[in-house]
């Protein structure tokens, strides 16, 4: 009996497979993640480090990075990553390191996305509020109205001219 494996069990509601101790490999990691001492946010020299060992840390964990793990790491709110990522705080120190950082983020997003690594739904929701992308269709509207000619004017103001005053 002690040779029979168990089948992966699938997660009725969400279709992902899950092995027996997955909860507690991702809380620990979370918690690992959590639990790295606070750094200083405004030297660029210690939050490109910081970036380092998250990333370190999900390796030896064997966990896909997150975004929020991230923002965890560095202990900052998702709006400050955004001012440093679009430039508009620190630009001079952070914005490069944070856009390397997030670059290296969306890339593995589109191979997991790519390779059927994460659910497609949940995919799609990642890449829309984790890096700006847009379920949207735009259509050019160009009116097909013919040119206005002076003659055109004249004619039209001539017959406004034949009309009685009331």
């Amino acid at each position: 009996m002690d040779d029979i494996k168990l089948p992966k069990k699938k997660n009725v509601n969400t279709s992902e497979i899950t092995d027996p101790g997955d909860n507690t490999k991702f809380l620990s990691h979370a918690l690992a993640v959590r639990s790295l001492p606070a750094i200083d946010t405004s030297d660029p020299v210690q939050v490109e480090q910081r970036i380092s060992e998250y990333f370190t840390l999900c390796v030896n964990d064997d966990v896909k990075p997150t975004v929020k793990g991230f923002l965890n790491a560095l202990r900052v709110a998702k709006s400050t990553l955004w001012e440093w990522r679009q430039g508009n705080y620190r630009a001079g120190t952070h914005q490069q390191i944070i856009c390397e950082a997030y670059d290296v983020l969306e890339a593995l997003w589109e191979d997991y996305m790519m390779n059927g690594k994460i659910n497609p739904v949940s995919g799609i929701f990642l890449g829309k509020n984790n890096f700006g992308y847009q379920d949207k269709q735009e259509y050019v509207l160009t009116p097909n109205q013919k040119q206005i000619s002076n003659e055109d004017v004249e004619l039209i103001e001539s017959k406004y001219d034949e009309l009685p005053e009331d």
